[in-house]
């Protein structure tokens, strides 16, 4: 879910904190959003391309690992949903690029940072979790 002035609120994507695949959607949209209201300047459309590619990734990776068949395809497919933290780093220079954007980028840098954390713990879990024997 969006403000009036388009940035996410952290957590209530969709109503549901919990529901990754519509939260990762929203938060593509709002990249979207953002880059289509930047102006195009030398500087900003290359961050532009970038930031379009990995802020829309993170939701098409996420519905990629949803899909895998088995637990092992799971976390190989969770741990491409980096690009959340990749879009950090777009975000950060869009607001040096054009400071008029800098609060809408501060917010999606949030909701970046949120999305990046919960990928992170999931992929840590599924490292550290013992492989079944069998026998």
């Amino acid at each position: 879910m969006s403000t009036p002035d388009g940035i996410l609120t952290p957590g209530t994507a969709g109503g549901n904190r919990y529901d990754l695949e519509e939260r990762t959607a929203r938060f593509g949209e709002e990249v979207i959003r953002l880059c289509l209201d930047l102006p195009k300047t030398v500087v900003t459309e290359p961050l532009i391309r970038q930031i379009v590619r990995s802020g829309t990734s993170v939701g098409a990776n996420y519905c990629e690992a949803d899909d895998a068949v088995s637990g092992k395809e799971f976390r190989l497919k969770i741990g491409t949903c980096k690009e959340a933290r990749e879009t950090k780093h777009w975000l950060r220079m869009i607001a040096t690029a054009d400071p008029t954007f800098a609060e809408r980028a501060r917010g999606l840098w949030r909701e970046a940072r949120e999305l990046h954390l919960i990928f992170a713990s999931i992929f840590r879990k599924l490292s550290t979790k013992k492989p079944k024997l069998r026998g």
